[in-house]
């Protein structure tokens, strides 16, 4: 097929490249780009000359894309001078300015969302009315940079590498780090974000009341995770996660005063009752434990699991595996032993 019954096709992926203003191409990056997206759209691919060409095309009539050639860092990008430029522009119908509406009106009222630069100007265009808020999540009072989850929201969102500057809670010394991020997830009122580092591609996760500062890397080529991250979430308790640990298949016994808050609220999406034969036989190797109920859960090991366990007191007793129960038992026995000795 020739090239040219293509070429709408790769204006158009050109069109969104050089309208991309979290990113620097240059004429082999536009040229990977594009051959990447005909390629998934089963399209053959082109050259290099071929881009160029298109290039060309777009600088003059009809289209007089206003193209403009620059250096940053050595390296010759190309790119819209008017990032909102584009040569495909069309107006929204009404449905979709409806539902428009409503996703950046319900935006607008999360905690934490709130200073997005772009929002509040989209809602002016909009013309948006004020509404009170209906929905409310927590903020950590702890976030000192309160347009941090905003920032990176964009940055993930348009696939921009940075160069992340943290300390850690054990040490205040700034450390940096090249990273591709992909997600931010909150946990217990803390907000952290995951990514790959630049160097190794290993996923790394770090609290944003622990980053202090975020800069852009627009020149360097970002790299998508490969996997589902939400995926490696399903098998832990909040965000730590070894890789190298076992799913164990933990069994814990709840009094009847927070069994039903237990059964409403579960610590673990693979919870479930266990009942039948099996319940007997747990209440007859346990006698101790007077009526309650007996649960499972499927997860691996860490800070979070432990911590919450043990968040129960005496209303839930690990029973199995032996070392997910010495493990409450050791954080228990160290917590005694902090409140002995304000009695001495």
């Amino acid at each position: 097929m020739p090239t040219n019954k293509n070429a709408l096709i790769r204006y158009k992926y050109l069109d969104r490249l050089l309208s991309d203003h979290h990113h620097y191409y240059d004429i082999h990056d536009l040229t990977e780009r594009v051959n990447a997206m005909l390629y998934d759209d089963g399209f053959p691919k082109v050259s290099q000359r071929c881009i160029e060409k298109d290039l060309n095309t777009l600088e003059y009539a009809p289209f007089s894309a206003p193209i403009e050639r620059f250096v940053w860092n050595g390296k010759h990008c190309i790119a819209y001078g008017n990032r909102s430029f584009s040569i495909f522009k069309q107006e929204m119908t009404r449905e979709e300015r409806n539902l428009l509406r409503e996703v950046l009106s319900t935006i607008g009222q999360f905690d934490g969302l709130d200073n997005f630069k772009w929002l509040d100007d989209f809602k002016i265009g909009l013309g948006l009315e004020e509404r009170r808020q209906i929905i409310s999540f927590s903020n950590n009072p702890y976030l000192q940079n309160s347009n941090l989850l905003g920032t990176l929201f964009d940055h993930i969102s348009n696939e921009v590498v940075i160069r992340l500057h943290y300390h850690t809670f054990s040490d205040e010394t700034i450390r940096s780090i090249q990273f591709h991020p992909y997600m931010l997830k909150q946990y217990n009122d803390r907000w952290f974000l995951l990514g790959a580092a630049d160097d190794d591609g290993k996923i790394l996760t770090f609290a944003l009341d622990r980053i202090d500062k975020v800069e852009t890397l627009p020149e360097k080529k970002y790299v998508p995770c490969p996997d589902d991250l939400s995926n490696r979430f399903e098998d832990i308790l909040g965000v730590t996660l070894y890789e190298d640990r076992p799913i164990e298949h933990i069994v814990f016994w709840v009094s009847d005063a927070s069994k039903d808050y237990i059964m409403t609220k579960p610590i673990h999406e693979s919870q479930t009752s266990i009942k039948g034969e099996t319940e007997n036989n747990l209440h007859e190797k346990h006698p101790q434990l007077d009526g309650g109920a007996f649960f499972s859960i499927d997860c691996i090991q860490n800070y979070e699991l432990i911590r919450e366990l043990c968040s129960f007191g005496k209303e839930l007793i690990v029973l199995e595996p032996s070392s997910i129960r010495d493990e409450a038992f050791k954080r228990i026995s160290m917590m005694v032993d902090k409140y002995l000795s304000l009695r001495t």
